[in-house]
């Protein structure tokens, strides 16, 4: 098998303070530790980077990265984006050709769970999803003064069957592309692909990742995120 990538990656990074997939992660960035188990994978024919229209990194990018990596203007929804990546991969991909969408932020994705994400979903008829099944107690919180930064538990919600989703994710992409045109025509905002397809009946696999696949949101991530990979090279 084959497949495509998409690499939504048109964010500002509000909650991280600046856009996160250009912070340094040794002598890289997150962005591009993120790439770099596609762009050494050989079953990977390509990828469709997702850019804000003015991101000053786009010339780099360009030059860094090569002919096999389609540089595209993104939108201001991460489904709009991916949207964008299927679009660009028009003349590239057939319908039946798997696509996996994953985060810029996840530099920490293993070769191992990569692989492992690859076999269960080319199993799969709709396709399939890293996640992780919830392990802590799950708290609600109350409704509270929203100038307030102080939050109280109002209930204790069971775990039971809950899921944390990561990425990659793994469609086909006509399936993939029909469900996100949809959800951008009826006003839908999808927070990641899957949901996409759920909303046509479409329900993936959930496949468990087996090793540390986190997602640099804040600050202090971006030291665990270069832990896990110093141990891993390391070890």
């Amino acid at each position: 098998m084959h497949y495509w990538l998409v690499m939504p990656a048109a964010g500002a990074g509000r909650r991280f303070g600046s856009a996160k997939q250009y912070a340094p992660m040794g002598r890289s960035t997150v962005l591009e530790t993120s790439l770099r188990p596609f762009l050494d994978d050989a079953l990977c024919r390509g990828v469709a980077l997702v850019l804000a229209a003015d991101d000053p990194q786009r010339e780099r990018l360009a030059r860094a990265l090569g002919d096999r990596v389609m540089l595209v203007d993104g939108g201001s929804e991460r489904g709009q984006s991916v949207c964008n990546g299927l679009q660009a991969l028009a003349s590239h991909a057939g319908e039946e050709d798997w696509v996996l969408v994953h985060d810029a932020a996840r530099p920490t994705l293993s070769a191992g769970d990569l692989a492992r994400l690859l076999r269960e979903g080319a199993e799969d008829a709709v396709g399939a999803l890293l996640a992780t099944p919830v392990a802590d107690t799950i708290k609600r919180a109350a409704a509270i003064d929203p100038a307030s930064a102080e939050a109280r538990c109002d209930a204790t919600v069971s775990r039971e069957g809950l899921w944390l989703a990561q990425t990659p994710q793994m469609f086909r992409y006509g399936p993939l592309r029909q469900a996100l045109e949809r959800a951008m025509r009826e006003g839908r905002t999808p927070t990641d692909e899957a949901q996409a397809m759920e909303w046509q009946g479409q329900l993936a696999r959930l496949v468990a990742s087996q090793d540390q696949n986190i997602k640099v949101t804040r600050q202090s991530d971006l030291a665990l995120a270069e832990s896990i990979l110093r141990q891993r090279t390391s070890g």
